[in-house]
């Protein structure tokens, strides 16, 4: 290296794709506050207030429910590899990326896994859990709540009486839909539940909220084997989190500062508020869409409030549009994935990104971007 690289100075998107979301400036200020050690006093007392605040926006009472070091695939880990042991046997609704992601991490712990398979862009659904299962048992039922990759919203509410049904601990992916959405673990019968940061916390990514229901705390203290994952072992790292504070790993500090905060805004609105205000802008946005002569992927009863997902145009170069919305107005939005690859436009309007000037924003650019095309559109007002 001839010379030093000069400081960081990162250009000034607004963060409208499937996330990370545009963090709220109290975050980043908390962010830039002194660094503490992990076991100072200090310290400690805000993580107690992290796990409260935590437990109020999870809509649980679990003792075991604080953030992991690590995105929300690390949390997805963490629940997995805590509640499953070699042979188990686990159903997984998939009707996206996400779930077939929690399908490959069961079977690399060691799980035998059966996918309930769904279209891509509907919800999975109790009658097609109930017929993948062919009456037969589980240890584990594992669904997601809010698909990243499509914009589908499951009723996770509904899916407990088939995990009774099944003998089976009921696993929730959370990332999308924690503090977007309303979430209630304890009131829909969640067992183990991860959420991400990055979202609709309107947080830097980094951490992943994960909560256990007491049934499913006594499975891990019940264990013929190890979890396979030391670092993500919740039986170590809740006696940090817990009464005990036994040094486990040195925890993101400044992360931790960051969460705090955003968990204090969320509050701070009223999560029935803020998840009116996401509701409402979600409706914005289809309605302007729609407006331009675009199909949405979902159907109105099963979209996301946080996230949009929009059909690409016949012969529009989808990569082509996503470029011209960053290069031309420094908007980010995300493509499909999978088999939705070149297929979708994926828009996130999350936290503090989820306002009628960014549906408008957003839309407007959009139009132009086609545009560019030579693809005429509806006004998008």
């Amino acid at each position: 290296m001839n010379a030093l690289p000069k400081s960081v100075a990162p250009p000034l998107r607004l963060l409208l794709g499937p996330g990370p979301s545009p963090v709220d400036p109290r975050v980043l200020d908390a962010l830039s506050r002194p660094t503490l050690g992990h076991l100072d006093p200090a310290f400690l007392a805000i993580m107690d207030e992290i796990r409260d605040m935590l437990r109020a926006v999870l809509g649980t009472e679990n003792e075991l429910t604080f953030p992991m070091s690590g995105t929300g695939s690390a949390g997805m880990e963490t629940c997995l590899v805590n509640t499953l042991e070699p042979g188990d046997r686990v159903l997984v609704g998939v009707n996206g990326v996400f779930g077939a992601r929690m399908a490959e991490v069961a079977r690399r712990a060691g799980a035998r896994v059966s996918t309930a398979e769904v279209e891509w862009g509907r919800p999975v659904t109790a009658d097609v859990l109930r017929e993948a299962a062919r009456g037969e048992s589980f240890k584990a039922l594992c669904v997601v709540h809010a698909e990243t990759s499509t914009g589908a919203l499951t009723d996770v509410a509904a899916l407990r009486p088939v995990a009774d049904e099944l003998g089976a601990l009921l696993v929730v992916d959370c990332v999308t839909s924690l503090g977007g959405l309303p979430v209630e673990l304890d009131a829909w019968g969640v067992d183990a539940a991860y959420s991400g940061t990055q979202k609709c916390l309107s947080c830097p990514p980094g951490l992943s909220p994960v909560s256990l229901s007491a049934r499913a705390q006594a499975g891990l203290a019940a264990r013929k084997h190890p979890v396979q994952s030391w670092y993500l072992d919740l039986s170590l790292v809740g006696s940090y989190w817990g009464g005990e504070r036994a040094y486990h790993h040195t925890a993101p500090i400044n992360m931790l500062y960051g969460l705090h905060e955003a968990l204090r805004i969320a509050l701070e609105e009223g999560l029935a508020t803020r998840y009116a205000r996401h509701a409402s802008v979600a409706r914005s946005l289809a309605a302007r869409l729609e407006a331009m002569g675009l199909e949405l992927l979902v159907a109105p009863e099963h979209r996301l409030a946080p996230l949009t997902s929009v059909r690409v145009p016949a012969g529009v170069d989808e990569a082509r549009v996503r470029r011209f919305l960053l290069e031309r107005h420094a908007i980010e939005i995300g493509g499909g994935l999978g088999p939705l690859k070149g297929a979708i436009w994926r828009i996130g309007l999350m936290g503090s990104g989820a306002t009628e000037a960014n549906a408008e924003r957003v839309s407007t650019a959009l139009s132009e971007a086609l545009a560019e095309q030579g693809r005429s559109v509806g006004s998008p007002d």
